[in-house]
Order: C-alpha cells, then sequence, then structure tokens
C-alpha cells in the first residue's frame, strides 16, 4: 500500500464513524427517497385527479344547465310561429335561480348579446362573521409552495390528461355550437386570470332555439389546491418511514460492512491473527455468510502462512543435513589424503550427498510449485479407468530391464466408465509417487497391484484407486504420519538417501485440491496398500 492510500485511509476513517459517511448508507437513504420523491411529485402535479375532477364538475353544469334552460324556456320564450326570448323575464328567471357563488350564469340571445349575468343581477349578501386575522401557517404556505412548484416543473412532462376530458376552446366556438341546438363544454380563463370549466346549453321554444345559456364554475383549482393541501400530512408520514427505513438498513447493512472492513484492516495490520465478530457471524443472511467467508478465509491464510513457517524449517533442517555430512567428508578427507581406501569412501558419501541435495531441492521446488499449478490449471473431465491403466502401462518394461518388481493393473469396476473430474498432470503425479513408493518397498521379483474400483460415501459415487505391495508394511502407529513432509524412516536395508519424504504428502496435498482424500492400510497377507479416493460420476 502507497503512501497515498494510507493518507487516504486516515483521512475516510473519521467519515465512516457518523451515519452518512458511508456510501452505502447514503445509497440507501438516496434511493429510498427518490422513489419516495416521484410518488411526491406525481400526488403534487395531480393531471389524474385534476381530470376526475374537470369531468365531474362538467357533468354537474350540464345537469344544471338544462335544468335552467327549461325553466327559462317555460318562463321567458313566447311567440308562434316566430318564438321570441323576452329578455325582462329572462333576468329575473336568472336572477331567481339562486346559484352558488362558485357558479356564473349568463343568457344570451340569438344573436349573442348579452342578456343578463348572475354576478350582476343577484342581490344576495352573504353576512357571516369575519375569522380572525392571522397569517397563513408555515405548513400551508409550504404545502402551497410544494404544490405550486411540482405543477410548474413537473406539469410539462406528464401528459395532461384533464386536457383531455374538457376541450379547450373559445366562447365563440362554445356559442356556435350551442345556437345550433348542441351542448358544449370547454375550460379556459376568464379575465382575472382563473381556470374555469364553461357549458353552454341553448334556450328553446319547441324546436326553436331563442337563446344561450351559460354556466361558468371557477373553483377547479382551488379544489385541486386543498386536495394537495390535504396529502401533505401523509407525505410527512411517508418520509418519516422512508427515513426511518433506510436507519434500520443502515445498521442492518452498512455498519456491518463497516465493522467487517476495519475487522479486515486490523488483521492486514497484525493487530490480530483472526477475525472475532460472533454478532455478524451468527446472522443469517448474506453479511452472516460474508462474515464467515472471511473468517474461514483469515483463518486458511494464517494456516498456510504457518505451514510455509514450517515448510521453510523443514527445507533448513533437510538441507542442512547432507550440507553438515558433505563438510565433515571434506574435512575429512583433508586429513586422509595418504589413505587411498578412506579416501574412496569418503567420495562415495559425499557423491551420495550431493545426490540427495539434488533430489530435495528438485523436490523441494516441485512441491512449492504445485499448489500455483493446480490453481492455474483448468480440470477436465478424466475416465479414470483408462486413465490409470495407460499410467500403469509405462511400468511394464521395468521388471524385465532392472530385474525389479512388476506392476499389474486391475479394472474391477465391471466397464462402469467412471469420470472424474481433475487435472491429468497432478492425478498422474499422485499414481506415479504411489507406485514408486509401493516399488521402493517391494522385493525382487514381487508384484506391486494397482486396483480401481467403484465406491460411494453416502450419495456420492466415487472412483477408488489401490496400490498394493508385498513389502515390510507400515507400523500401525505411523499410517498417519508417513504423509507428513520429510518424513523418511524406512526399513533398515533400505537405501539412504533415496527419498526426501515429500513424496506421500505432495499426494496427499493433490487429493485433497481434488476434493478426495488418501490414506494407507496394512495388507492381511502382508505389504502396505494405499488408498486414493476420488468423487466421479
Amino acid at each position: 500500500m502507497t503512501r497515498q492510500d494510507s493518507e487516504r485511509r486516515k483521512a475516510e476513517g473519521p467519515r465512516g464513524r457518523h451515519l452518512f459517511g458511508s456510501r452505502i448508507a447514503r445509497l440507501i437513504f438516496a434511493s429510498n427517497l427518490a422513489g419516495l420523491a416521484i410518488l411526491i411529485i406525481g400526488a403534487m402535479v395531480l393531471n389524474e385527479m385534476r381530470a376526475s375532477f374537470v369531468v365531474a364538475k362538467k357533468q354537474d353544469l350540464v345537469a344544471q344547465a338544462q335544468v335552467f334552460s327549461n325553466l327559462l324556456a317555460e318562463g321567458a320564450t313566447f311567440g308562434q310561429p316566430s318564438p321570441v326570448m323576452d329578455e325582462n323575464l329572462a333576468r329575473a328567471t336568472l336572477a331567481d335561480l339562486s346559484l352558488p357563488v362558485s357558479v356564473r350564469g349568463k343568457v344570451y340571445t340569438d344573436g349573442g348579446e348579452l342578456v343578463g349575468d348572475s354576478y350582476f343581477l343577484s342581490d344576495r349578501v352573504i353576512v357571516s362573521s369575519l375569522p380572525p386575522i392571522q397569517e397563513p401557517s408555515q405548513l400551508s404556505r409550504w404545502s402551497r409552495s410544494l404544490s405550486e412548484w411540482a405543477v410548474s416543473t413537473f406539469g410539462a412532462l406528464v401528459p395532461n390528461r384533464g386536457g383531455d376530458a374538457v376541450r379547450t376552446q373559445t366562447f365563440e366556438q362554445e356559442f356556435n355550437v350551442a345556437i345550433g341546438g348542441g351542448e358544449a363544454a370547454s375550460q379556459r380563463f376568464n379575465d382575472r386570470g382563473q381556470r374555469i370549466i364553461s357549458v353552454s346549453v341553448p334556450v328553446q321554444h319547441v324546436s326553436a332555439v331563442v337563446g344561450v345559456l351559460t354556466l361558468e364554475s371557477n373553483d377547479i383549482d382551488e379544489i385541486i389546491r386543498a386536495e394537495r393541501a390535504a396529502l401533505i400530512p401523509f407525505i410527512g408520514v411517508a418520509v418519516l418511514v422512508a427515513m426511518i427505513t433506510s436507519g434500520l438498513l443502515t445498521i442492518g447493512i452498512a455498519r456491518p460492512l463497516r465493522r467487517l472492513s476495519r475487522a479486515a484492516d486490523e488483521v492486514r495490520t497484525g493487530s490480530t491473527q483472526q477475525l472475532d465478530l460472533p454478532n455478524i457471524t451468527r446472522r443469517r443472511d448474506e453479511i452472516g455468510a460474508l462474515a464467515n467467508s472471511m473468517q474461514s478465509m483469515t483463518e486458511a491464510l494464517f494456516e498456510r502462512i504457518t505451514s510455509n513457517e514450517r515448510f521453510a524449517a523443514d527445507v533448513a533442517h533437510e538441507l542442512k543435513n547432507p550440507l553438515t555430512s558433505i563438510r565433515s567428508a571434506v574435512e575429512t578427507a583433508e586429513r586422509v589424503q595418504d589413505n587411498p581406501e578412506a579416501m574412496q569412501k569418503l567420495h562415495k558419501v559425499i557423491a551420495q550427498d550431493v545426490g540427495r541435495l539434488d533430489r530435495l531441492i528438485t523436490d523441494i521446488s516441485n512441491a512449492s510449485r504445485l499448489e500455483a499449478e493446480i490453481t492455474r490449471v483448468p480440470t477436465e473431465t478424466l475416465n479414470i479407468a483408462r486413465f490409470v491403466e495407460d499410467i500403469v502401462s509405462t511400468y511394464e518394461h521395468l521388471a524385465v530391464r532392472d530385474d525389479r518388481a512388476k506392476v499389474v493393473y486391475d479394472d474391477a469396476t465391471m466397464g462402469a466408465g467412471l469420470r472424474v473430474r481433475g487435472r491429468e498432470g497432478p492425478l498422474g503425479q499422485v499414481i506415479r509417487n504411489l507406485i514408486d513408493n509401493a516399488l521402493s518397498f517391494s522385493p525382487e521379483a514381487g508384484t506391486v497391484r494397482v486396483r480401481i474400483e467403484q465406491g460411494r460415501i453416502g450419495p456420492q459415487t466415487t472412483a477408488r484407486i489401490m496400490i498394493e505391495d508385498e513389502g515390510p508394511g507400515l507400523p500401525e502407529d505411523k499410517l498417519e504420519k508417513i504423509f507428513d513432509r520429510f518424513y523418511t524412516d524406512r526399513p533398515k536395508g533400505s537405501a539412504f538417501g533415496k527419498n526426501s519424504g515429500l513424496g506421500l504428502s505432495i499426494v496427499r496435498q493433490i487429493a485433497t485440491t481434488h476434493m478426495g482424500r488418501v490414506w494407507a492400510e496394512n495388507r492381511d497377507g502382508g505389504g502396505a496398500c494405499f488408498i486414493v479416493e476420488l468423487p466421479a460420476n
């Protein structure tokens, strides 16, 4: 880690202590409030609600206009065969209609001349006590401002279905429809800048149109504004709930992740050797699974570090033994230079130790590269019976050439065609190491048997490979220890220095990485048997 990264971490450390210092916390709040804001803005714009109000108001005005038109036709029209409308009777009838304050009625002649206007004809005086003078509340001002801002900002982005409910047209167009005997409705703005819904119907005597009655309502905006204001308490509750749920999500997600990050930093800096977060690892969710995985990963890393340290110590010890022997032989040779027989023995010891060193270095190099090669080489599906048979066939010439024990193969799977998912190189090394180990213990003209059969562990089918020799067998207390690194305890008479003690350790390591296992047993008739069991299908 660079110095800049360290300084950046230190600078970011205090920010993570408060609520909005976490990017996940900010994301949670932003995502929750964004969706809520869209709903709030939609409620403030209220195009659907406006459409429903406009349609309802139109229908109400049409019903009233039809009733009032019939009253005018009965009380203010006369004449046959040329009917006319009495303007005085029409104004009197209009004045007697007692229209609501928000509704304005107008009567026109068939020529378009205004006969009467309810705003000027009504002599009603509404008497009521005035409310006390007071400033509007902060909530009222805020709700009104929010409503107006939402309409002005987002109204153009939302389809105006309210405009489709009642057409926008001029009064002249509306009047022409009514004078022709039809009903016309429109919405427009009056001279005061108010949105009005206007309905015009013909005033008829028998079937002749003698005038037009127009009813106008200007309370649509006030109703919608009141509905928006009524939504403010619910919006406040929704915002509060969103804040609470965001806080709970932050406590349940962002804070545990921050604790995991701090614990990982403590492991990285060496303050501790393992993650200790019992409250998080006991959680039954993805964060708990992540904590358990990190804890297992940390334990595996420290176990691997410890194993590498032991491996380095074992390597140093194993290399030191032949080097010490070589140094002792060289020092002795300087003192016995006049004794050819002793010099020959010393040269033989040095040659053996050099060979042992070469073998140790080669095996140590292979063992150290093994894990990297296993993770780098992709797996493939192998016909395990045919694979083992091909390896055994390479040993057929040894008994003839070197007068050594022969290797025979036995397929006891009865043609099951077991297939193993693995890597050809490492699995081949497992079989060869076990065969070589069995040959080293077998007497001359002996037999090493390689047998493969089908096994089962619960519902899992396995391929079981057994390598048997006719040697002295294994001590019962060494059946597990022989798989330790650099274990070289061999029977008397065995050639010294021909084994590094890493072969069986490598075998177990490869079997484990292939989700298998390996163990050793003693045969009833004498000799040892090594069993490798791998999952198969």
